[in-house]
């Protein structure tokens, strides 16, 4: 009989030819382990490569861990500033930046495993629950909180939490025995980014600008009102020690004290086309003689402000030259609240520099602060080493890009008095731990003074760099009593100030070590000579006008 399908017998034969290879080959190479070229046939290689990690290796791996472990290394190759972070690291990173958070309202130090608390927000949580500024916290809901698990980390996320959450601490006071259980219902507790506000004299207002976040702009509209309340005439702006923050609120701050039109900053990346922030004209404070601090640790934001300044020859620089962070970073927020911050373009001062220093080499970028020191140039301008080539302010004064906001008026870190054994002493903590013992056990006493000279005058007579010493050597470090003098004006200085600081604020802390201090000096003296704002250099009449376009 005639075969009816005998027509398609051939399609069919190839058809089962062609399924025979695809399965042999699938079963060839999925036992032999070689999966690799079937699987980069399309795709991103390293969803490929998790992919075969998770089918084929050895033992058992958590792929969410490894892509954990890796995400940093990743973005390292990019750059120093894009970087992963953890929802936990996220949460405590923006908490300063966004104005409050939710927690009791206590500063706390860790010191011999337990948490100390070091002052107490005012009107906050913990001070109407009735913990007191030198209190030991040494439990935490029911459970003990001392020892090695007791670091700065778990102690933020145990201690803050929603708003209207109740935490119960186990308190030991100082001069008790009995352990005391306060619960504290949690509330928000503002951050403040301006620490410091203050009358330098009779005619200079002086601001301190920690950082620059979501409320900065308006707490400095507040400080500026207060001064104005006093008469102020000049005004100092410190950034020493500002990594930085958001790029706006620096913009806002330095849009006071421009005119309508000046260029404050601009950016510019691959992605993203140049955009301008210019000032609009309605800074309350364009004509007031201004000084602006900075040193090595002002950075990003800080340096923006500071470069705004400068270029548009707004105000005198002074300190030591600047970080050198002149790239702007996106946040980019996963489902579970980690996060990467991007570098998605550079920013740049009004002349057009580039304040990034360079990053090639990421070991020598982490070490730049120590090669800084040991090349001398916290102790010398001429040590300075610039990357970049010249730029111009507004009027033609030369100004450098990659590397920082070089000052106007360099100010030396001051060595004259440091030995190895005020080296030590302060690195090895143990300056910070005598001052907040003695803070402790003298705190009623102290507390009673309002004023920073008097406690200043008090301390002074208290021999406190003696009984420092003998302090540090009952823990471990050797008395040298020649270094000892020869440092004693730095030692008393650094131990004074943080005792105060314990006792009173930041505020009180900050006044008591400005009262001396080379760059504040230097200030008033350009206020007193009305030279605050920089000139135009004059050349000498053999020399040419060059053009910058």
């Amino acid at each position: 009989m005639k075969n009816k399908y005998g027509r398609f017998t051939p399609l069919w034969m190839a058809v089962c030819v062609v399924l025979g290879i695809l399965v042999g080959t699938f079963y060839a190479n999925h036992f032999s382990g070689n999966r690799l070229n079937i699987i980069n046939s399309s795709g991103n290689k390293l969803n490929n490569l998790l992919h075969i990690i998770d089918d084929q290796y050895v033992d058992t791996v958590n792929i969410n861990d490894l892509v954990e472990k890796a995400m940093p290394q990743i973005l390292a190759e990019l750059d120093p500033h894009s970087v992963y972070i953890t929802a936990r690291e996220g949460e405590i990173a923006n908490d300063d930046l966004r104005g409050s958070f939710f927690g009791i309202g206590i500063e706390f130090t860790i010191r011999q495993d337990t948490i100390r608390v070091q002052n107490v927000i005012g009107n906050g949580p913990a001070e109407r629950a009735g913990v007191l500024a030198g209190d030991k916290i040494v439990e935490v809901d029911d459970s003990v909180f001392v020892g090695k698990i007791c670091t700065n980390a778990e102690a933020m996320h145990r201690l803050k939490g929603p708003k209207d959450t109740k935490v119960k601490l186990g308190i030991l006071r100082y001069g008790e025995n009995k352990l005391r259980h306060i619960t504290i219902t949690r509330g928000e507790i503002p951050t403040k980014s301006i620490t410091s506000s203050y009358m330098l004299d009779d005619e200079s207002g002086y601001i301190r600008i920690k950082n620059f976040g979501e409320n900065t702009y308006p707490e400095l509209l507040i400080a500026l009102a207060k001064l104005a309340q006093q008469q102020f005439s000049n005004l100092v702006i410190d950034l020493r020690g500002n990594t930085g923050g958001y790029l706006e609120s620096a913009v806002q701050i330095a849009n006071e004290f421009l005119s309508r039109g000046q260029l404050i900053v601009y950016t510019q990346g691959r992605a993203f086309p140049r955009q301008d922030y210019r000032a609009d004209g309605r800074g309350s404070y364009q004509n007031l003689p201004l000084v602006v601090l900075v040193d090595e640790a002002s950075a990003s934001a800080s340096e923006i402000l500071a470069g705004a300044i400068q270029d548009n020859d707004r105000g005198t620089i002074i300190g030591r030259r600047s970080f050198g962070k002149g790239l702007v970073q996106k946040p980019m927020e996963f489902s579970d609240h980690s996060m990467i911050r991007l570098t998605i373009a550079r920013y740049y001062t009004p002349s057009g520099r580039c304040i990034q220093k360079p990053y090639t080499d990421g070991s020598h970028y982490d070490d730049d602060w120590v090669s800084r020191y040991q090349h001398g140039e916290f102790f010398s301008e001429d040590s300075i080493k610039h990357t970049g080539p010249e730029y111009h302010t507004a009027n033609g004064r030369v100004v450098y890009g990659g590397g920082g906001i070089t000052p106007d008026i360099f100010i030396p870190e001051d060595t004259l008095d440091m030995t190895s054994y005020y080296k030590e002493a302060s690195m090895s903590g143990l300056i910070l731990q005598y001052a907040f013992s003695y803070s402790d056990e003298n705190r009623q006493r102290l507390a009673d003074m309002t004023s920073v000279k008097e406690m200043e005058t008090y301390l002074k007579k208290q021999n406190v760099v003696d009984k420092f010493a003998a302090y540090a050597e009952k823990n471990g470090l050797k008395r040298r009593n020649l270094m000892i003098q020869k440092s004693h004006k730095l030692l008393e200085r650094f131990l004074v100030s943080r005792i105060i600081y314990n006792i009173h604020s930041e505020q009180a802390w900050t006044e008591y070590l400005n009262q001396d201090d080379p760059s504040i000096i230097e200030a008033l003296r350009l206020f007193r000579e009305n030279a605050a704002f920089p000139q135009k250099p004059v050349a000498p009449a053999s020399d040419k006008k060059v053009a910058h376009a």
